[in-house]
């Protein structure tokens, strides 16, 4: 009987591993790596998930949820990993993975609190550059590296911006330090390109080539000056993957309405500028719900645009999320936020060009 039984049970466990190595685009090798396929029709689809504890908190059950919610699944899944935590989300990009999807990391030299406007602490971009934070990087990238399936990771994102303590704007703004070819050299961006390039070479200086890293910025900059143009801080082609753009509406009551349109246009163009073969993604998009701004046709006119009006466009990733604000008001950027708004998103995304599963091909 044991004769009997050892041959099919040898079956059935290569049976098992068969299915295991196979994806939605049908079955491929396990014996060596994969890289991210970037779609030549159509749109990877992409969202931040509100988890309810902090942007590096993931749940396979808020995935499925989301996932019925909209009637698509997601081909990439977005969460922060910031410095402050000093760890590798291996836990959290297993199980982005497991739900099969890519996870797309914001990898952020943020200290806690994580307080919006704070000043560079002690992962601030002079210390980087000194050496002082090294043994994180490398730990970071080992653990990165051994996790081995593909990663998106865009680090430093919106250094355009007021926000976010590497920003140029903390770092000398617009303060002339030099020229170069015919272009001026700003301290605030120069400061940037050369931690970024410091930290991407670390990183694969430990063979962590599962990695595909992006430069990400917002679409509009603040301040809007010329030294803090996107040009600026772009490290150069050798270092970056792929380029990514922040595109939000209305988010807070103070501000103004705005069409998808107006905040898109204009800045995809300025970045594909940069390089003209890089895939550009919209790496976060979002709007509130504000009456009678209408933001069932902001996320119709995106969901309808996105994959026919913007060429190089290969990933778009929504920003599903509600947050009190300082002044007691509630910025609610869910999809479902309205029965309207949950309708326009169920109707744009179950066009065929936006692809709900990510495609591989071995390296």
């Amino acid at each position: 009987m044991v004769f009997i039984l050892l041959p099919l049970l040898l079956i059935l466990i290569a049976a098992c591993r068969d299915q295991a190595a196979t994806t939605e685009n049908g079955p491929h090798k396990t014996n060596g790596p994969l890289s991210l396929v970037m779609p030549t029709n159509g749109v990877y689809t992409g969202a931040f998930i509100d988890f309810g504890d902090g942007e590096s908190h993931v749940t396979y059950e808020a995935l499925t949820h989301f996932e019925r919610l909209t009637g698509k699944p997601l081909a990439v899944v977005a969460c922060g990993n910031f410095w402050g935590d000093q760890a590798f989300p291996e836990k959290t990009v297993r199980m982005i993975s497991s739900y099969g999807a890519v996870p797309l990391l914001f990898w952020s030299p943020w200290d806690k609190p994580y307080d919006e406007g704070e000043k560079a602490g002690r992962f601030g971009l002079q210390r980087i550059l000194a050496g002082k934070c090294d043994k994180y990087i490398d730990d970071w990238a080992d653990a990165a590296r051994q996790y081995g399936k593909p990663l998106l990771v865009t680090w430093g994102l919106e250094m355009n911006g007021t926000w976010f303590p590497w920003s140029g704007y903390f770092s000398g703004a617009g303060k002339v330090v030099g020229h170069k070819d015919d272009r001026t050299l700003y301290a605030g961006p120069e400061l940037y390109k050369r931690a970024y390039r410091y930290v991407v070479d670390r990183v694969r200086a430990r063979q962590a080539t599962n990695i595909m890293w992006g430069f990400h910025v917002n679409n509009y900059s603040s301040p809007r000056a010329p030294w803090n143009r996107f040009s600026n801080y772009y490290p150069g082609a050798d270092y970056v993957d792929w380029l990514g753009l922040s595109v939000y509406g209305k988010m807070a009551r103070s501000e103004g309405w705005a069409e998808f349109g107006d905040m898109m246009a204009g800045p995809y163009a300025e970045i594909c500028k940069l390089d003209a073969d890089k895939p550009v993604f919209v790496a976060e998009w979002g709007v509130g719900e504000y009456p009678p701004g209408d933001k069932a046709g902001f996320i119709a006119t995106a969901l309808r645009d996105l994959p026919r009006k913007y060429p190089r466009l290969r990933l778009a990733v929504y920003w599903h999320e509600r947050w009190e604000n300082k002044d007691g008001s509630f910025s609610n950027l869910r999809v479902n936020s309205s029965p309207e708004a949950l309708n326009a998103y169920q109707r744009g995304i179950a066009s065929p060009l936006w692809i709900g599963r990510p495609q591989f091909k071995q390296q």
